[in-house]
């Protein structure tokens, strides 16, 4: 016979009480806006450090059809904290006025009571109490990165699917519009073949070397370490009683991968999406070159995606499309040809035109930039010259500083430009491979500047270079 299930298929089953309450409550039977007790989802917190007690908590506390019974935390003032907050929040018409409180997560789990858990540890505390709330028939939300190694990973779905459970990690930007359009436009082949992914996040773990400090109080620091080799306390790892900063233990190996799978949980995910690889994922991992490096590891794919740690904060995505899309490079007015001038340098930049109105921000100034600079050409002559014909060029590299010079770079090198192009204008600029530089204020009013000039909100002269009939003089760069 076939029936409506409803959000209670969080819940296998439901145990009645054997003994009836002579009073019942009208929240508890769905009065007073209050969802009724049987369409609540129970849940248990583990993990009531700033994440989970600051955003889980408050979150949960906030759904009517949500209860949460219980809580999790090693840190005594911390667990108490948590179970002071949950009271509070039921003690205004709310069903429930106690919350169990526990600092080991077996004693949560074992409660026939809770319906679903909420993880917000250490990653690595992440994978044992993943398994064990299926194996408890509980559903799991997990924060991300899901796990600290990749086995730990492939047990966590192994467990998932023996135990038929609701299984969720923190991939929360694939609910952002602004990445779920960014991943249609290029599953919809606008960019054409996507043939390099750089991913900007930050640097992986080191060992830990912390000095030892007087254990808090109220701590249980074996429970915290867990799986991790023994050693001495220290506040960096767990801080001492209630705190709103996100604790350094990511920096560490031992229990987290650090900002490259921290953030870069988010960032790669999004890169797998947009490729259509969640199924699948890279054939080849290549470590950098240069032992110690900090970034530059390489993913292949089957297909000769090659997907890089580095670049600007974020996914940017490459594709094929101005190579096979004449009117697509005609409208940039350039092909990218390389980037001799990679973002570990420190490179000399002129100001072509120092008085025209988008350049206003420079003050007249060339300026060192640590940056990646493209080469270009032009998309019908092949020529680098010739750009200047079609494009009416404001900053290029100082090609009369020695640190410019590279053997196999001849010529000028526009870094960006204006034109005027069908009924519309375009502005271009390379600058913002390292995030850094948009914390420089002419190089963000540059930006805004040439923004309004596309939008037809700011009047510039877009007459190409060449075709001026007096050339300005440059700005040089004099910061050597």
């Amino acid at each position: 016979m076939k029936h409506t299930i409803t959000r209670r298929q969080f819940v296998k089953g439901l145990v009645a009480s054997a003994t009836a309450p002579s009073i019942i409550s009208a929240t508890a039977l769905g009065k007073d806006g209050a969802t009724p007790a049987g369409e609540r989802i129970t849940i248990g917190q583990i993990g009531c450090g700033k994440f989970g007690c600051k955003r889980h908590l408050s979150m949960l506390l906030a759904m009517r059809d949500v209860q949460v019974v219980a809580v999790c935390e090693v840190d005594r003032t911390r667990r108490e904290d948590a179970r002071a907050k949950v009271e509070r929040a039921y003690s205004k018409n709310k069903p429930q006025r106690g919350c169990f409180a526990t600092e080991d997560f077996r004693k949560l789990l074992a409660r026939s009571d809770i319906d679903a858990v909420s993880i917000a540890t250490p990653d690595h505390w992440h994978a044992i109490p993943v398994i064990k709330a299926c194996k408890a028939g509980k559903d799991v939300y997990c924060e991300k990165p899901l796990t600290l190694t990749i086995s730990e990973a492939q047990r966590c779905i192994k467990a998932v699917n023996k135990h038929q459970r609701v299984f969720q990690t923190g991939s929360q930007q694939r609910s952002s519009q602004e990445f779920r359009r960014a991943a249609e436009l290029i599953r919809s082949g606008r960019l054409g073949d996507i043939q390099r992914i750089t991913i900007g996040v930050g640097k992986p773990s080191r060992w830990c070397d912390l000095p030892e400090e007087e254990t808090e109080p109220g701590l249980n620091w074996d429970m915290w370490l867990g799986q991790a080799p023994m050693r001495p306390y220290n506040p960096i790892l767990s801080p001492r009683g209630v705190h709103t900063h996100f604790p350094a233990w990511r920096a560490y190996r031992e229990y987290s991968g650090g900002a490259h799978s921290d953030i870069g949980a988010h960032h790669y995910d999004i890169a797998q999406w947009a490729l259509d690889m969640d199924g699948s994922g890279p054939v080849e991992i290549i470590p950098p070159e240069q032992a110690g490096a900090t970034k530059g590891v390489r993913y292949i794919y089957e297909n000769g995606t090659e997907m890089i740690h580095g670049g600007p904060t974020g996914c940017e995505f490459f594709g094929a499309n101005f190579y096979d899309w004449p009117q697509g490079a005609e409208m940039l007015g350039g092909l990218f040809r390389g980037h001799p001038w990679r973002s570990d340098g420190t490179w000399a930049v002129k100001i072509d035109e120092p008085k025209h109105p988008l350049c206003k921000a420079f003050g007249g100034k060339g300026f060192l930039i640590k940056e990646e600079i493209y080469r270009f050409r032009d998309p019908d002559s092949r020529s680098e010259h010739k750009a200047r014909e079609k494009l009416r060029v404001l900053v290029s590299l100082d090609m009369t500083k020695q640190r410019n010079q590279l053997d196999r770079v001849p010529g000028e090198n526009a870094i960006a430009w204006i034109r005027e192009w069908g009924n519309g204008r375009v502005f271009y600029c390379s600058l913002g491979h390292n995030a850094e530089i948009f914390l420089d204020p002419k190089i963000l009013q540059f930006y805004l500047d040439g923004i309004q000039y596309a939008l037809g909100d700011l009047q510039a002269d877009a007459t190409p270079s060449a075709k001026l009939a007096e050339k300005p003089e440059p700005a040089l760069c004099s910061e050597l």
